[in-house]
């Protein structure tokens, strides 16, 4: 193989293909990247069987060849390149990389030993890369991070004709974003299970000015296909039943209340600085403010109140001070409505534009309280 390449492209793609080889392959093999260049065209792949990553960039080929060779190691060579064009020529056993007056040699990785990729799945529908990468952020907030059924640390996937709603839960809160999207069958009617950290790593190399094609297959239902800027990412979905959650929504909940997000949050830093490790945070709402305090009696204490719009009895509240500014975090809109029933039932807040507008029901973030003691 004897190919010429753009430093930055090569640089990139590499990088992104090799995002995913664990520090631990199940096979040494599996420590390598995949590099064929035929036709003016290099494609790059990497592996670890529950994902792959597959990235294509332009190339001026005299020879064409199939190589395998270290990929973090050549991540790094690529990512300090001095010169605009790099050349990558085989030698025997050895790749050779020269790049201005910098000059590498790389031992080759039997390229029979390595796994041949699966075939993406077909088309299933296409969503402008900003509005993927957000909902994903968005979903992600309640995903498991530390929990014996992986089924917790899965990002669920509905598709229903054409709209998207993404669901994680870890049973402390719920997180569902729906949106929209074009759908290559107009009735399609599937779903699918994802690990939400595999997610949250595409997102954040998501090119928010090209559409996400994802790719999917309804009757075999193993893989997910993910294309975006030249980029197709794979991966198994995760087995077992999805936890029922539709129901835990309320048609109607009696007391609700409107809060400046920002406010909120900042108040909520504040508090929660005398907080001690897994202490509460308690929030009392009446007719005129909101009350934020932690602490107890015998340790350090703090308060503060922001204003609110109540609709409702006053009721006090106490979550786990992390989970509810993970949610008011993942909202835009600069208000947020907090609906609640009682003191001990799940509460739901939605993000709102005006303090007197309607909530939109785009993101819903659900949030078990805390018991606590006055």
């Amino acid at each position: 193989m004897k190919v010429e390449v753009n430093s930055a492209d090569f640089a990139d793609a590499v990088n992104w293909t090799t995002h995913i080889i664990p520090t631990r392959p199940a096979m040494p093999i599996l420590q390598g990247v995949k590099i064929d260049a035929a036709e003016g065209t290099m494609n790059l792949s990497a592996f670890d069987y529950d994902v792959t990553d597959r990235h294509h960039i332009e190339a001026d080929v005299d020879e064409p060849g199939t190589i395998v060779v270290l990929g973090k190691l050549l991540a790094d060579i690529s990512k300090n390149l001095p010169a605009e064009k790099t050349t990558l020529a085989t030698e025997g056993t050895r790749l050779l990389i020269r790049s201005g007056k910098a000059r590498f040699s790389l031992q080759l990785m039997p390229e029979s030993d390595y796994p041949q990729l699966p075939e993406v799945p077909q088309v299933l529908g296409r969503v402008d890369g900003e509005t993927f990468a957000h909902a994903v952020n968005q979903a992600a907030v309640s995903v498991a991070k530390e929990d014996s059924r992986p089924i917790l640390a899965a990002i669920l996937m509905e598709f229903h004709g054409d709209k998207v709603t993404m669901i994680s839960t870890d049973r402390f809160r719920l997180s569902q974003i729906t949106f929209s999207w074009t759908p290559e069958n107009p009735d399609v009617e599937t779903k699918a299970q994802v690990r939400g950290t595999l997610l949250q790593g595409i997102a954040r190399f998501v090119d928010t000015t090209q559409n996400v094609t994802l790719d999917f297959d309804p009757e075999s239902q193993r893989l997910l296909g993910i294309e975006n800027a030249g980029r197709i990412s794979t991966t198994q979905l995760v087995e077992g039943d999805f936890p029922a959650v539709h129901s835990l929504f309320r048609d109607e909940y009696p007391i609700q209340a409107v809060v400046n997000r920002q406010e909120l949050l900042d108040a909520l830093h504040r508090v929660t600085l005398v907080a001690e490790r897994n202490s509460t945070i308690r929030c009392r709402f009446t007719q005129d403010d909101l009350m934020l305090s932690a602490g107890a009696a015998d340790e350090s204490q703090a308060s503060e109140s922001i204003a609110v719009d109540l609709d409702g009895g006053d009721i006090t509240v106490a979550f786990n001070p992390r989970y509810l500014e993970e949610g008011l975090k993942a909202f835009d809109e600069p208000y947020v409505r907090i609906k609640m029933t009682d003191a001990l039932k799940a509460v739901e807040i939605n993000g709102q534009q005006e303090a007197d507008s309607d909530e939109s029901l785009d993101f819903r973030y659900l949030l078990v309280p805390v018991r606590f003691t006055e």
